[in-house]
């Protein structure tokens, strides 16, 4: 016995409930499922275009549906711009530091270089933080000369970073050692970044004529990632 097939006794047993209804197709069933698939392989295919094929097909689609995926990516353009918004190692002053630093990691991750144009290995370290800022523009990057952020705060620690996020200190790197001194890379400091989350790899953007990098290999850090901690907190 075939319970799909429509005969009188099939009629009874499903009357009785001892077979199951069964389920008719139509010819509007099916168009309708054609139309929804058909639907939604072309809102796929206009989600994938940029503005600028968008305006390509504006011969060929429905103005309405155009301009709603036109606003879509304006949407999407404006909220990278928002959170993307630095860009540039900026240089500040003591009475700045309230409202550039502490005030503003609240919204979004900030590293400051304690620095003194003397030492050597600041001005390698301005120019990793240079470059990272350039490549990761949701993260604030500035510098600001040792003394005016830490009174006394001795050249011997330099050069020094302190990261903040979510209004907190979130980790200090003091002085370039771990990494070799002078024979740092700019991808030892972008991993100990990336460790303590404030650079997100995924708006990572490449240095005008370098491609990609490839991430840094941070297997040998320690438990806390190597970082070394002082109470940097009171000078501040």
């Amino acid at each position: 016995m075939d319970p799909e097939e429509d005969t009188e006794w099939n009629d009874i047993l499903r009357k009785h409930g001892i077979l199951p209804q069964q389920i008719k197709i139509t010819q509007n069933d099916i168009y309708d499922s054609a139309v929804a698939k058909a639907q939604e392989e072309e809102s796929e295919r206009l989600g994938k275009l940029d503005l600028d094929e968008l305006a390509e097909l504006e011969d060929e689609e429905d103005d309405q549906v155009l301009e709603q995926y036109r606003q879509q990516r304006l949407a999407e353009i404006k909220a990278k711009a928002d959170k993307e918004r630095f860009g540039e190692l900026r240089y500040i002053s003591e009475p700045d530091y309230k409202r550039e630093v502490t005030e503003a990691s609240k919204d979004s991750w900030i590293v400051v270089h304690l620095f003194r144009d003397s030492i050597p290995e600041c001005k390698l370290m301005n120019k990793f933080l240079g470059e990272l800022a350039q490549q990761y523009r949701a993260t604030k990057f500035v510098k600001i000369i040792s003394v005016e952020c830490i009174h006394n705060y001795p050249d011997s620690n330099l050069p020094t970073l302190l990261v903040y996020g979510k209004g907190d200190m979130r980790g200090q790197l003091v002085r370039l050692d771990r990494f070799g001194g002078m024979r740092s890379k700019r991808k030892d400091i972008e991993g100990y970044l990336k460790g303590l989350g404030a650079v997100d790899p995924a708006l990572k953007r490449a240095l005008p004529g370098e491609g990609a990098e490839t991430d840094s290999d941070n297997s040998d850090d320690d438990s806390n990632g190597g970082r070394m901690y002082f109470d940097l907190s009171k000078g501040i």
